[in-house]
């Protein structure tokens, strides 16, 4: 693995209100699948070096900001960025609500219909995704799946 990859997710959900079992369930399985494959590569800004990874992650909202936080293993400031929420809204709406159809589907539907509920809560999920990767452009290069785990995480910050 190269050097540009997260090796410690740090989520700050200070003032929050507790997740559901579900919602924390999401998130530790998020955050297993992100520490054990991941891609994260900071991009340069002017002529300053970026500094090289692996990298510490900080996710908050702050200010109806998400504030993504990168830090050297050393604990060396690497980059922040603050993100607007607004492009992410709307499809974070979404994915509760289909995730809340897909949790009581779980305990009472027959196995197909689950699986449509399913197939419709990744199709969300890679839109998610997909948006996280547009915000992040000119700031950090992520492939499609830490995409989707950090979007995952995003929507455990908006649970609060």
């Amino acid at each position: 693995m190269t050097t540009n990859h997260i090796t410690h997710i740090e989520i700050d959900d200070t003032g929050l209100a507790a997740p559901t079992p579900e919602i924390e369930q999401e998130r530790k399985v998020a955050i297993f699948d992100l520490l054990e494959d991941n891609s994260f590569d900071l991009a340069p800004r002017g002529d300053q070096p970026v500094p090289d990874g692996p990298y510490h992650l900080g996710l908050a909202i702050r200010e109806k900001r998400l504030v993504v936080d990168a830090k050297t293993e050393a604990g060396e400031p690497a980059g922040e960025f603050h993100l607007s929420l607004g492009p992410f809204r709307q499809v974070v709406k979404d994915y509760f609500a289909i995730c809340e159809s897909y949790f009581d589907a779980v305990k009472k539907l027959p196995p197909s219909q689950i699986e449509a509920i399913d197939m419709a809560r990744r199709g969300i999920h890679n839109e998610g995704a997909r948006v996280l990767q547009e915000r992040l452009e000119g700031k950090a290069d992520i492939d499609i799946d830490t995409a989707r785990r950090l979007f995952t995480l995003i929507c455990v910050l908006h649970w609060g």
